[in-house]
């Protein structure tokens, strides 16, 4: 399944799972259907690519939330087990149950746990998705740490984050929570505090300190920025040409890839 008919399908789901319109908001204001709709496929895509319909590889991913990218590689014959701590774990089922006309959902299981209360075995996955969690597992270097643990020899982490450089997103962050880049928060079903980052959402630069100091590596050639142009600009503008112009854009070093794209795609792989 490609990800413009999985997002057709997600369309038709969110007027039966109506809770979970808050958070997509796709159904919202049709000023920025194109903005969102380019933004949720472009990474897709990403994953998509990386991936590679590879069958075989034992893919983990940390922080699935609704299981969104689980079901979506689900429904190309991907088994992917996701990890969560969020609220609406209990929503993964009935998503299961609607996609089931589609595919096959028994291929994404799904857990509630902590992953520094229970870490996955060594050389348990070859791949690891981590998608708008990075920058809330903390203390970072343990959770790098686990990741470069359970991972095979040559395995990746593919992170899919906020561009920690966005001027425009620092701005609104620093507003949010000024420097409390770390929170303890209480966890009901565990019963315990939780240490998160407190968005904390960080460069390209220090990523791959990061990584680097806990035994991977972030080749450029898989470093993709996306979200420049803004939801006014899809009022006036073709949206694929839009999209054309900002891949045109972000394939060169510059002050606007570096400091005005809103997200950023990388791939980590084990020395």
């Amino acid at each position: 399944m490609q990800p413009e008919q999985f997002f057709e399908l997600m369309l038709k789901e969110l007027e039966v799972h109506t809770e979970m319109q808050p958070y997509y908001k796709f159904l919202g204001k049709k000023s920025s259907w194109h903005f969102r709709r380019n933004y949720f496929l472009q990474r897709l895509r990403y994953i998509q690519e990386q991936v590679a319909n590879n069958k075989e590889l034992r893919i983990w991913d940390c922080g699935s939330g609704y299981g969104t990218t689980c079901l979506f590689l689900a429904m190309n014959g991907i088994k992917t087990h996701g990890t969560t701590l969020e609220f609406y774990y209990d929503m993964v089922q009935k998503r299961k149950e609607y996609w089931s006309k589609y595919g096959d959902t028994s291929l994404f299981t799904c857990s509630y746990e902590n992953l520094f209360d229970s870490p996955p075995p060594a050389n348990s996955y070859d791949l690891i998705i981590v998608q708008d969690t990075l920058h809330h597992l903390e203390p970072i270097n343990d959770a790098l740490k686990i990741f470069q643990n359970c991972l095979s020899k040559g395995g990746r982490v593919l992170s899919i984050e906020e561009n920690g450089s966005n001027i425009i997103q620092r701005a609104k962050l620093y507003k949010y929570r000024g420097n409390k880049r770390i929170i303890s928060i209480w966890d009901e079903k565990l019963q315990k505090d939780i240490l998160i980052g407190n968005e904390n959402i960080r460069s390209l630069q220090s990523w791959s300190q990061l990584f680097e100091k806990n035994g991977f590596s972030i080749p450029e050639k898989n470093v993709q920025y996306i979200r420049y142009y803004l939801p006014v600009h899809y009022r006036f503008s073709d949206p694929q040409k839009l999209l054309e112009k900002e891949q045109k854009i972000q394939s060169s070093n510059g002050l606007r890839r570096n400091y005005f794209f809103f997200g950023l795609n990388f791939i980590a792989s084990k020395k």
